[in-house]
């Protein structure tokens, strides 16, 4: 076989699997992206310790002179993580907000349950077990 006809075949197997690379890639990055939506910093991390390899697989498309999926990889990695800031930034300005309306709902809960409390101090406690196949923790 030429030296040509060898390239020809490697180029039709690598291509695909760095193609595949640059998928996984791009899964990694959106998982790293919802993690830092969330503050989750280790599920970042781990996703983004993952993207590294599967990056290193799209490179194997530049054998044939591919370099559109380790172009895509690398752009969607910071493409994703700063969408993913931008979006993590947005949800903590409207935290004063929540703060302030969970601590009037917690207010407005205690001074109901303190007026419950005194109808029932009135009223026979009777105890029933939970009906079979419910979960006491929930059964509230």
């Amino acid at each position: 076989m030429t030296s040509s006809r060898v390239a020809s075949d490697l180029a039709s197997v690598l291509v695909p699997i760095g193609i595949m690379g640059a998928v996984l890639a791009g899964l990694c990055a959106l998982v790293a992206a919802i993690a830092v939506m969330r503050g989750a910093a280790g599920l970042a991390g781990g996703a983004v310790g993952v993207w590294i390899p599967a990056a290193v697989l799209s490179l194997a498309a530049s054998f044939a002179n591919q370099w559109m999926p380790v172009i895509v990889s690398g752009a969607l990695l910071v493409g994703l993580l700063v969408i993913g800031a931008v979006v993590r930034g947005i949800v903590n300005a409207g935290e004063p907000a929540r703060s302030t309306a969970r601590a009037a709902r917690l207010a407005a809960s205690t001074g109901e349950a303190q007026a419950g409390a005194a109808v029932t101090t009135a009223a026979p406690a009777t105890s029933s077990p939970p009906a079979t196949g419910t979960i006491p923790a929930l059964a509230r």
